[in-house]
């Protein structure tokens, strides 16, 4: 195709390289638009379930998909000897753990996992976990219901080191536990004096990153179109026209 002096003649590798790369980013850039999507069904499912009554959790198994996102009320106590401390959660850009724990829940051998709040590192290397302070006795917990599930990073070895965990692996805690436990998490909202911080995100927290990292993708695929016509169209001299 000749425009003047100008000829376009794409090349047959550059030309499956810029397919190639092309199809991935755009790809990649529907695929954050699609999590972005996600967020904001969870959102929706989130804002719905608030508006409901508070579901009491007791010693039969709850179904999951009825309870995510609701808040939810349970009577026992926790069980502070089977406590642990998940690392590398930020809160206000201060590094700290997650503290859970199991909670036997009241007239029943049935348990509840709880994400009681966090707290922040009181040692940089590590070496040494925070104190926190035991809720003594029969006590009736208020939170909102959240899965068990959840997306993460772990490094090969990263294995628990006692009661530090790099992240919540509920189906390894479980077994470790050995006891029932229902299935979902418990993410705490009261106060029950232990001094923890219960600041938590709502479920469509990232949805604007998503989208602006879709438009970065769609813009990387934007450009490689265009270099793609740059690099294959090429200035003839007089006498190649010859």
């Amino acid at each position: 195709m000749r425009f003047g002096v100008f000829v376009f003649r794409p090349g047959l590798w550059p030309t499956l390289a810029g397919l190639f790369f092309f199809g991935l980013t755009m790809w990649l850039g529907n695929w954050q638009l699609s999590r972005a999507d996600y967020k904001r069904e969870l959102q929706a499912r989130y804002d719905r379930m608030q508006e409901d009554g508070v579901v009491q959790i007791g010693a039969a198994t709850v179904a999951k998909g009825d309870l995510l996102y609701r808040p939810v009320e349970v009577r026992g106590e926790f069980l502070a000897e089977r406590e642990i401390f998940v690392d590398n959660r930020m809160y206000k850009t201060r590094a700290g753990y997650h503290v859970f724990a199991p909670f036997l829940i009241e007239g029943s051998t049935q348990h509840v996992l709880v994400n009681r709040g966090w707290a922040e590192v009181v040692d940089a290397r590590r070496d040494a976990l925070p104190e926190v302070k035991p809720v003594p006795g029969v006590v009736t917990l208020h939170g909102v219901a959240v899965d068990t599930q959840s997306r993460y990073l772990e490094l090969k070895g990263a294995e628990p080191q006692g009661r530090l965990w790099q992240n919540l692996d509920f189906e390894r805690y479980q077994r470790e536990f050995g006891k029932s436990l229902q299935p979902v998490l418990i993410e705490q909202t009261s106060d029950t004096g232990d001094g923890l911080v219960r600041d938590w995100p709502r479920p469509d927290t990232g949805v604007g990153t998503h989208i602006s990292y879709a438009i970065q993708w769609f813009g990387l695929a934007a450009a490689i179109v265009v270099l793609w016509l740059v690099l294959n169209v090429k200035r003839e001299n007089a006498a190649e026209e010859k």
